[in-house]
C-alpha cells in the first residue's frame, strides 16, 4: 500500500507480556461484539464461507499495470490478511496479503459503504485479521492496485497481534513461530516454494530415467543402512521395541532384489545425535538405487539431479545465496581421491596400508583429535577433514574411502583396502554419498559381524547384523549403484541458508 503509517497495534518478539495481554483483551471484546451483533450463519468473527470471486495474485497479474487513477468497472471479491492499516476521517486504507505474499490495497470510504459500515471497520478491524472485501478494481492516485470497497466482512478475527512488520523476527523466533515468519518475511515463503520446486524437479529427473518412487518403513524392528544412533520407541500391539529408521537403504535394496531395478524414496530419517548448523535429529532424505550401475554412474545422476534442481529454483545452475554470494553449480564436477588428496594436502604419504599407530602419531602431531574407537578408516577420514575439506570450493566428489568405515560398499575393483564410495561436498559440507553397492552376501555377513564386534566394544553407531537383509541378498542382488542425499542440505546448497531455515518446522527445545 502506498499510504501507510506505522501501525498502532504491533508486536515484536520483545513486546512486554502485559501489552500482549492488553491487546488480546481488546480483541476478545471485539470478538464478543461480533458474536452478539452478527448472529446469522454467514456473519460473526468466524464465518463458514464467503462469496469470493478472485484471488489477490490473479488480480495483480491481470491489472498490475493499471495507470494511476485508472478505473476498470470490474467488481471483484477477495479475502486476505491485513498487514498494514491506516484509518482517516472519511477514508480507511488497508493492505490485504495473500498466502504467497502478494498484496492489494482495500479502500473503505464513507461514500461507498456508508457511515455505519465505515465506523464498524474502524472499531472492529485490526492488523492480522482476515477480511473479505468486494468492490471495483481501480488504481489509486498514487498508482496502487486497489479495491474500492462496497461490501466487507471479517473472515477470521485475530486475537493476538502480529509481529512488527517493519523489523525482522530473531532467528529463534522465526523457527519457533514459523507461522508468523511466513506472514511477515518474504524469504520464509520463498524457501518453502524453493523446497517444493526442488522436490518436483528431483521426481521429474528420476522419472526421465525410469525410476519408481516407493515408500519403506519408518518404524523398524532393527535399524540399519547407516552408522548412527537411533531413536527407540515401543509398540504396544507387538509388545516389542521399535526403531525410528536412520536410513531406508536396506529396504530399498530388498526392492531391487525383488526386481524393481530403479527405485528412489524421499522421506524422513531420524538420528538421535547432535544438532548444529548442518544437522537435525529429523531430516528429509533422498535415497536411490539403480541396478547394473556403479558409483560413477550414480555420481553422474546425482550431478544431474542437483543441477536440474538449481535450474528449477534459480533459473540456472548459478545460484545466489541469502548473503548475496553467487555460487556456480554448473559444468562437470571434480572427482578426487581421498587418499591422494590427503597425501598431497598434508605433505605425508598415506595409503590403505599405513598402520593405525602411525596415523595416531601423525594426528597427535597435527593436534587432530582421534575419533572414539579409532580405526584406520575413521582416522584417515578425520585427517582428510582437517587437511583437505577446508580447501574445497567447487562441488567435488571425494572418491574411494577406507573399507572399514563403509560396511555396505563393494571393494574397489583395482585398489586394495578401499571401497567404491564417494562423498559429494558442496558449499563446504557433505551433501550426498554414493556407492558401488556390495552384493556378495558372504562378504556382507563378514562386514556385519565386524560391525557387531565394534558394537560390543561400545561403538553406539556401529551396525547390527540384519539377518533378513542377508537372506534377501542370498536370493541374488544385482550389481547396482546407490546414493543418498539430504533434502534439507540440498536446499542449503541452493539458498545459502542454515538447516533450521530450510526445514519448515524444525525441532527446537
Amino acid at each position: 500500500m502506498t499510504d501507510t503509517t506505522a501501525p498502532a497495534e504491533t508486536a515484536d518478539d520483545a513486546m512486554p507480556e502485559d501489552d500482549v495481554f492488553e491487546q488480546k483483551a481488546v480483541r476478545l471484546a471485539k470478538r464478543e461484539r461480533l458474536l452478539a451483533e452478527r448472529t446469522d450463519a454467514s456473519g460473526g468473527p468466524y464465518p463458514v464461507a464467503l462469496p469470493i470471486t478472485d484471488t489477490i495474485p490473479a488480480l495483480r497479474e491481470r491489472y498490475g499495470e493499471l495507470e494511476a487513477g485508472a478505473e476498470t468497472g470490474v467488481t471483484a471479491a477477495v479475502a486476505g490478511r491485513i498487514v498494514f492499516s491506516r484509518n482517516t476521517g472519511k477514508l480507511c486504507f488497508a493492505t490485504l496479503q495473500a498466502g504467497d505474499g502478494s498484496r492489494i490495497q482495500a479502500m473503505v470510504s464513507l461514500a461507498a459503504v456508508g457511515e455505519e459500515s465505515l465506523q464498524e471497520w474502524k472499531e472492529l478491524v485490526d492488523l492480522g485479521d482476515h477480511v473479505y472485501v468486494s468492490g471495483e478494481v481501480i488504481s489509486s492516485r498514487r498508482g496502487e492496485l486497489s479495491i474500492m470497497v462496497s461490501d466487507w466482512a471479517i473472515a477470521s478475527k485475530a486475537i493476538l497481534p502480529l509481529p512488527n512488520m517493519y523489523s525482522e523476527l530473531s532467528e529463534e523466533s522465526r523457527v519457533r513461530s514459523r507461522f508468523l515468519d511466513l506472514i511477515v518475511r518474504d524469504r520464509a515463503r520463498e524457501t518453502v516454494i524453493a523446497r517444493a520446486k526442488t522436490n518436483a524437479s528431483l521426481r521429474e529427473t528420476f522419472a526421465a530415467h525410469g525410476f519408481l518412487e516407493v515408500e519403506t518403513p519408518m518404524l523398524q524392528v532393527q535399524h540399519g543402512g547407516a552408522s548412527a544412533r537411533p531413536f527407540i520407541t515401543k509398540s504396544n500391539a507387538f509388545d516389542t521395541d521399535l526403531y525410528l529408521r536412520i536410513a531406508p537403504e536396506l529396504f530399498l535394496k530388498r526392492a531391487v532384489v525383488g526386481g524393481l531395478e530403479r527405485v528412489f524414496e524421499i522421506n524422513r530419517n531420524f538420528r538421535n545425535e547432535g544438532a548444529d548448523s548442518t544437522h537435525s535429529p529429523e531430516f528429509a532424505m533422498l535415497e536411490a538405487y539403480q541396478a547394473y550401475s556403479d558409483y560413477d554412474g550414480i555420481a553422474d545422476l546425482t550431478q544431474e539431479l542437483i543441477q536440474n534442481a538449481a535450474v528449477a529454483v534459480a533459473g540456472s545452475t548459478t545460484v545466489t545465496w541469502a548473503d548475496g554470494t553467487v555460487y556456480d553449480l554448473g559444468g562437470q564436477w571434480d572427482r578426487i581421491s581421498m587418499y591422494a588428496s590427503l597425501s598431497e594436502a598434508s605433505g605425508r604419504h598415506v595409503n590403505p596400508e599405513t598402520p593405525l599407530d602411525d596415523l595416531l602419531a601423525f594426528a597427535e602431531a597435527q593436534d587432530v583429535e582421534p575419533p572414539p574407537h579409532a580405526t584406520h578408516g575413521k582416522l584417515v577420514e578425520e585427517l582428510w577433514e582437517h587437511f583437505v575439506k577446508p580447501g574445497l570450493t567447487r562441488p567435488t566428489f571425494v572418491m574411494d574411502f577406507p573399507v572399514d568405515t563403509s560396511p555396505l560398499v563393494r571393494e574397489h575393483r583395482t585398489t586394495q583396502g578401499v571401497v567404491e564410495k564417494w562423498d559429494l561436498y558442496v558449499r563446504g559440507f557433505e551433501l550426498a554419498t554414493g556407492y558401488s553397492e556390495l552384493i556378495d552376501p558372504v562378504i556382507q555377513r563378514e562386514r556385519f559381524e565386524e560391525q557387531a564386534r565394534l558394537a560390543a566394544r561400545g561403538d553406539l553407531e556401529a551396525m547390527r547384523i540384519d539377518h533378513e537383509f542377508l537372506r534377501a541378498m542370498e536370493h541374488g542382488m544385482p550389481p547396482m549403484g546407490g546414493m543418498g542425499m539430504g533434502i534439507d542440505r540440498l536446499l542449503m546448497a541452493l539458498t545459502g541458508l542454515g538447516i533450521r531455515e530450510t526445514i519448515l518446522f524444525p525441532l527446537v527445545k
